[in-house]
């Protein structure tokens, strides 16, 4: 019988299983939807019961379609920046799971910043003020769904450390590196729950979780449907992490960039820096001890810019809108800046909006499509100009992945606009099988980074073709649009 890793990838939208072997190979798959609730403007949640029984039912669907084979080790790679709390007796949800997207937090971020909070946070975390991050989500759950609790009876935890709890049947607290960088309450530079962070933001340290290698044995399973006993839960990584890990991406200086309804720019670092603006530094994974640092900026609206601009224009698919893109050399000076709810990284401008400018009698559709295409790139290139300018060493390998990395159309303008060749992956699932590598490593499944780097496969690299004069015109030209598109909002 084949050995294989079991890893779980418990997203916004969909709790994923796949199970790979030595030789790298997913010989099977399942998923599950999550329900997302908007029970206010702003506010987006899910019921943490249901992550987890929409993970059983993954792993479930994922087993009864592969091969029969023995279970060496459990993965895990999570949607970040997602909280909540639970009753450490009897492991009830207190409150529902607050989710990255939601903004019910976001007048208590505008107060700690008018209190002059945020460049000792940004230091300590590599993180501004925002409700994106935990940190006031947890102010607030504690608020509303856990008063009269002693901090000694709440666990408080990432996605990660809530899977690791059930898989644990309820004796594990813990989490990796990479989750606990993201909640804004660890000092990623000195390793560790930060008291002053939690002072400000008025969180007790002790219902946070222990913090181990994002490589190692969290726990062993207990009661879990479908599962034995016993079984290592071997890794734990914050997806967008999960997916650099998954490329091989291994060397100091090697990047990512995600490709979905936003985008991540993901690069590693050879130690801890404050973030310039626009981006910020996070713990990309730690082995051994040690941390592996990485700069990150967050676009808003990538690929989602694709299906809107088809529909606009009368197109069937995002297909032929690309297919129409193609049958024009250029924009002829159009730009669509994609600001639809606002800017990202580099910008993060809330109150900017999307326009379309440069039109003339000339313009037609095709050059409307191209202008769609082009504002992924553009955005890409606005964050990789700070990354690569902050490094001190230059960037190494980039991949790409997600959906339109698939589509060389695509991929040769992000090449052009950032002047760096891309490299696809052939997987859909780099963020699952970063997990599967993690706990392969920790359990001698895979003996070391070297064999696992051998293991991904990857498409053959896109090098840049365009003139350095036509690309700095154009980048010049989608600059003075971003300009347009935040006037008088700063």
């Amino acid at each position: 019988m084949k050995r294989a890793v079991l890893a779980i990838d418990e997203g916004t939208t969909n709790s994923k299983a796949i199970l790979v072997l030595e030789s790298g190979e997913i010989v099977a798959r399942g998923s599950c939807p999550v329900e997302t609730k908007h029970p206010q403007s702003g506010w987006v949640e899910q019921d943490a019961t249901q992550v987890w029984t929409s993970t059983v039912t993954a792993i479930r669907e994922c087993l009864a379609a592969g091969p029969e084979v023995e279970i060496v080790a459990i993965g895990i790679s999570n949607q970040r920046e997602s909280i909540m709390t639970w009753d450490k007796a009897t492991g009830a949800p207190l409150g529902p799971l607050v989710t990255w997207q939601c903004r019910r937090t976001a007048a208590a971020c505008e107060a700690l910043r008018a209190a002059g909070k945020e460049e000792d946070v940004i230091a300590r975390t590599g993180l501004p003020i925002d409700p994106l991050f935990p940190a006031t989500k947890v102010g607030w759950l504690l608020e509303n769904h856990c008063a009269g609790k002693a901090p000694s009876d709440i666990c408080i935890g990432t996605v990660d450390s809530w899977l690791i709890w059930n898989f644990s049947g309820g004796t594990v607290h813990a989490c990796d590196a990479s989750n606990a960088a993201r909640t804004q309450l660890y000092n990623i530079s000195e390793g560790h729950w930060d008291e002053t962070l939690c002072a400000i933001f008025d969180v007790p340290m002790d219902a946070l979780a222990e913090v181990h290698d994002s490589s190692h044995v969290f726990a062993r399973t207990s009661g879990v449907d479908g599962l034995p006993d016993g079984l290592p839960v071997a890794s734990a990584i914050g997806d967008s992490h999960g997916a650099l890990f998954g490329h091989g991406a291994y060397g100091l200086g090697d990047g990512k960039v995600t490709f979905g309804t936003g985008s991540s720019v993901m690069t590693t670092l050879p130690e801890f820096i404050i973030p310039p603006k626009g981006v910020t530094t996070t713990i990309a994974w730690r082995l051994d001890g040690k941390p592996t640092y990485a700069f990150e900026g967050n676009i808003l609206v990538s690929a989602s810019i694709l299906p809107w601009t088809a529909d606009l224009l009368g197109q069937a698919d995002v297909t032929t809108l690309l297919d129409l893109a193609q049958t024009v050399d250029s924009t002829l000076g159009v730009m669509l800046v994609p600001a639809h709810v606002g800017l990202g990284s580099p910008h993060w401008n809330a109150e900017a909006r999307g326009l379309i400018c440069g039109l003339s009698f000339n313009t037609g559709r095709a050059h409307v499509a191209r202008a769609a295409a082009e504002s992924m790139a553009f955005q890409v290139a606005d964050v990789f100009e700070i990354v690569e300018q902050n490094t001190g060493m230059g960037i190494g390998r980039l991949f790409v992945d997600g959906g339109p990395s698939r589509n060389p159309f695509l991929m040769g303008m992000v090449a052009d606009y950032i002047d760096h060749p891309v490299i696809g992956g052939e997987s859909t699932e780099a963020s699952a099988l970063g997990a599967a590598y993690l706990a392969g490593l920790a359990t001698g499944f895979w003996p070391d980074l070297e064999t696992i780097g051998s293991l991904p496969e990857h498409s053959a690299e896109i090098a840049p073709t365009l003139a350095a004069t036509e690309r700095q015109s154009a980048r010049a030209t989608w600059r003075a649009a971003v300009d347009r598109a935040t006037l008088g909002t700063e």
